[in-house]
């Protein structure tokens, strides 16, 4: 399958969508990215397909909007803008691993908390990177089993992380949860166990506070560089055991004075949130506590990670807190996830190489009938909003994929240019604007989504997995998704197998490509068709 990268002068790009006008970076092994704040509302396609305008573009060329293109090359030609679809970057997991501990207890995950683009951007993938900061971008695709449709992949990827000591200073505010529902096993003694073995992992310039509420919140220990202090540190960690109620909103607010208090120029600050994010004391109204978080990020540029457990799990207020704070969410479940994701993921990868990072991909009218974004839901960007750069993106860092999969209807016989990506992204330091694109043709799809390469695969069968979750329940709203009409409907990728089917394929896959969360994923859906 060929794969297309292309560097574009920002002329051409900027003529391409004329007419549309992490938290902690490097979690997920490498392939986690930074996801940030998503103010703005979506636009009117929703999740949902949105159909291609009839005849031919009535676009623009390259260069300046109005000019005519001299080669008639339809990348170069601004679509209408029902061929635009952008969003915000945002490789949060957290839903594919709470899928996983639902499953394990023999029970279907809520569909409500099922979120595509989080299964898909739970495996890793092997984009080519850039060999500076920012990004490159590679679009393929595949049909599938349903006449006219294939499955289109836009993947991004960020320059390989650093090692730990060429990284850049941190100082971390860990904010943990101590609630009466912390002490179930898997919960609590998990976070303590990883957090000891991170903090000897640091460095002795690393700073690290620890705050942890209940009915109220407290400060264990302020902003302490560790150097001759790991035993102060260690002696904290261990001081930790459940109590009472869950003051969520305390703990954010007072984890977010600590981190301010004991904020250093030059480094890195975050807010580690380890919770069940089932707030029942105080103020458990979310958009308080998101406004809080809000302000500390503009002020202060302090950004939000956050940790779920347990199996009963607030799931939707957790991801709303690390969207607010410019973050993202993962869940762990056992002794291994844990382990990932505080002593691999938050010493390796503490830099950003990208602020406000959106992308827009814009679909060829003369092959493209009708398309959909698998997932982002709530990550969808107003398209006269993409080089808006008050508008807020994604924070993104070193070692991070991020992909966006399509369902694509192309026009019987069609043949030629398919769809451009396009990212944009700040300079974390300057904040200069800068972009990449990335072109796929219709001759690039490859015959059947099942004999693509690993990654492609892996991807669609992931989105295939969420998709049939979803559709578990005909009475969960987050079942649904609007069409271009107007009606409200659930719609089922398109070629999706039965979970039958399904987990024999990945099985399949998981014994060709030998690979340990492709075997989990196998599990996972075979649990799954056994509950239904």
């Amino acid at each position: 399958m060929k794969r297309y990268r292309t560097r574009r002068p920002v002329g051409a790009l900027l003529a391409l969508t004329a007419a549309g006008g992490l938290l902690l970076t490097g979690c997920g092994g490498g392939d986690d990215a930074a996801q940030g704040a998503k103010d703005t509302a979506a636009d009117s396609r929703g999740g949902g397909y949105a159909p291609a305008p009839d005849g031919p573009r009535g676009g623009t060329s390259t260069g300046e909007a109005g000019e005519t293109g001299e080669n008639g090359d339809s990348r170069e030609v601004a679509p209408d803008p029902d061929h635009l679809s952008t969003f915000a970057l945002d490789v949060d997991t957290a839903s594919y691993g709470y899928a996983r501990r639902t499953l394990s207890e023999g029970r279907l995950p809520d569909p409500s908390t099922v979120r595509p683009e989080e299964f898909v951007n739970s495996f890793r993938q092997d984009y080519d990177r850039p060999d500076g900061d920012g990004f490159t971008v590679s679009v393929d695709g595949a049909r599938t089993d349903e006449e006219d449709w294939s499955l289109v992949r836009v993947g991004l990827a960020t320059r390989t992380a650093e090692r730990s000591g060429e990284r850049p200073l941190a100082a971390l505010t860990f904010v943990i949860d101590v609630s009466g529902s912390m002490g179930e096993p898997g919960r609590l003694d998990l976070a303590q166990d990883s957090l000891a073995t991170m903090t000897d992992q640091l460095r002795d310039d690393d700073s690290v506070a620890l705050v942890t509420f209940s009915d109220e919140a407290e400060t264990v220990l302020p902003m302490t560089r560790l150097g001759d202090h790991r035993g102060r540190v260690h002696d904290a960690i261990d001081s930790l055991e459940p109590t009472d109620s869950t003051n969520l909103g305390a703990g954010v607010e007072t984890g977010y004075d600590t981190a301010v208090e004991g904020r250093r120029e030059g480094v890195t600050n975050r807010v580690v949130l380890v919770s069940d994010a089932l707030a029942n004391t105080g103020d458990t109204d979310a958009d308080t506590i998101l406004e809080r978080i809000a302000d500390e990020r503009r002020e202060h540029g302090i950004t939000l990670f956050g940790v779920g457990v347990g199996s009963d799990y607030g799931d939707a207020l957790m991801e709303r807190l690390a969207d607010k704070g410019d973050g993202h969410t993962t869940y762990v479940s056992d002794a291994e996830d844990a382990r990932e994701v505080f002593c691999e993921q938050l010493p390796r990868h503490i830099e950003l190489t990208a602020r406000d990072a959106k992308a827009q991909v814009a679909f060829d009218p003369e092959t493209v009938a009708e398309f959909r974004l698998v997932g982002y839901d709530n990550r969808q960007v107003a398209d006269e909003d993409f080089r808006d750069d008050r508008v807020d993106g994604g924070e993104v860092g070193p070692g991070h994929t991020v992909t966006a999969l399509y369902a694509v209807r192309t026009r019987p016989g069609a043949d030629g240019h398919l769809a451009t990506a396009t990212v944009r992204w700040l300079d974390p330091g300057s904040r200069t604007p800068h972009e990449e694109s990335g072109d796929v043709e219709t001759d690039a799809l490859g015959d059947s989504v099942w004999e693509a390469d690993r990654g492609l695969r892996v991807t669609a069968t992931a989105a295939y997995f969420a998709d049939a979750l979803r559709s578990s329940s005909s009475s969960s709203s987050s079942s649904s998704s609007s069409s271009h009409d107007g009606d409200t409907r659930h719609d089922s990728l398109p070629g999706a197998p039965g979970l039958g089917e399904l987990a024999e394929r990945a099985g399949l896959l998981a014994g060709r490509t030998e690979d340990e969360d492709v075997r989990r994923l196998a599990e996972a859906i075979g649990t799954a068709n056994r509950l239904t």
